[in-house]
């Protein structure tokens, strides 16, 4: 199977929303009028990024719901995106269920392949996605407020409990590891809660590579600090609740890292006011998507721009470093 056969077998699809998609050296996009084009890519590399043992369906999925997740964390309706892979070899087994797994995503969110490339090489999936956001509606980093509460969706942790398990350094229930699996290999964008949000958070970030690390990232942008309950924060985990659920004895120091320092969640951290907390419940309701608030902003302090809490108020003294590619 040739690069052009290989394209047009797995990857050439109608786009009806684009002006032209694959077939010529550019595709061509046009937003509705008056809205802004938001652009994000994410690169997925063998052996950094994901296993070789993942289901190729699953990578599909996972390649491209990592950039739908910057979408949502923009507050961004998707439109398109392309895709450059590196494969070690044409292989037809490999490509129809990464091509389903990926299409299936794109198909769910309205996304359509637009272009891209292949070569050969180590396996490497690199996707540019394309949204659009009216203007001065996009949610930044940037503007969180002293007094802000702090939320985040969904569950925490899961995705690198499961990879633990992979690593042997951990063992789980067998359902309670299925679910973290699924959160490690098929997570979920959040972008309907992201659009829900617009008008309603004052800042927000995906997290990819651990709530302290990207909740630093507003942080930052923001010039201020953030109280964080870890009491709360722990009871995110999903696999947590299988245990406490079952008896099963778990280490609660371990779930901690894992909930705060994780990463691959792929879930939404946002700030947004107090008087806003109506209208953050009813964005979580609308994208049926649930919000737990673990926190506060506050003023920063150059020496310790998080602050951690147990349930009673005192401070946690431990140390938590997000993932870093260059660390």
């Amino acid at each position: 199977m040739g690069e052009f056969d290989l394209i047009r077998r797995y990857f050439t699809r109608p786009t009806p929303r684009a002006v032209l998609g694959v077939g010529d050296d550019c595709a061509l996009l046009q937003p509705r009028p008056g809205m802004q084009l938001a652009i994000s890519s994410d690169m997925l590399v063998e052996g950094r990024h994901f296993l070789s043992t993942v289901p190729p369906a699953a990578l599909g999925h996972k390649a491209l719901a990592v950039n739908l997740s910057d979408l949502a964390a923009c507050g961004a309706q998707p439109l398109a995106f392309t895709l450059a892979l590196a494969l070690p070899r044409a292989d037809a087994a490999w490509l129809e269920p990464f091509s389903q797994g990926l299409l299936a995503l794109a198909d769910a969110h309205g996304c359509e392949l637009v272009g891209g490339d292949t070569t050969q090489g180590p396996l490497n999936i690199c996707i540019t996605v394309f949204g659009e956001v009216p203007p001065g509606q996009a949610l930044l980093r940037s503007g969180a407020q002293v007094g802000d509460d702090l939320y985040v969706s969904g569950t925490l942790g899961d995705a690198r409990l499961a990879l633990e398990v992979f690593r042997g350094t951990l063992s789980l229930p067998e359902a309670a590891f299925a679910q973290a699996r699924t959160r490690l290999e098929r997570p979920t964008p959040r972008v309907a809660l992201g659009l829900a949000l617009r008008g309603v958070a004052t800042a927000a970030a995906d997290i990819s590579d651990g709530l302290l690390g990207d909740l630093g990232h507003i942080l930052r942008a923001s010039g201020v600090g953030a109280v964080v309950d870890t009491s709360i924060a722990i009871q995110l985990v999903a696999a947590h609740a299988y245990m406490k659920s079952t008896g099963a004895i778990f280490d609660a120091e371990h779930l901690l890292d894992c909930v705060l320092a994780g990463g691959d969640d792929y879930e939404l951290v946002f700030t947004a006011p107090p008087a806003a907390r109506q209208a953050v419940a009813a964005a979580a309701a609308r994208a049926d998507t649930p919000v737990a608030r673990i926190g506060q902003i506050e003023s920063r302090q150059a020496d310790a721009p998080i602050r951690l809490i147990d349930g009673q108020g005192a401070p946690v003294l431990r140390t938590f470093a997000g993932f870093d590619h260059f660390a």
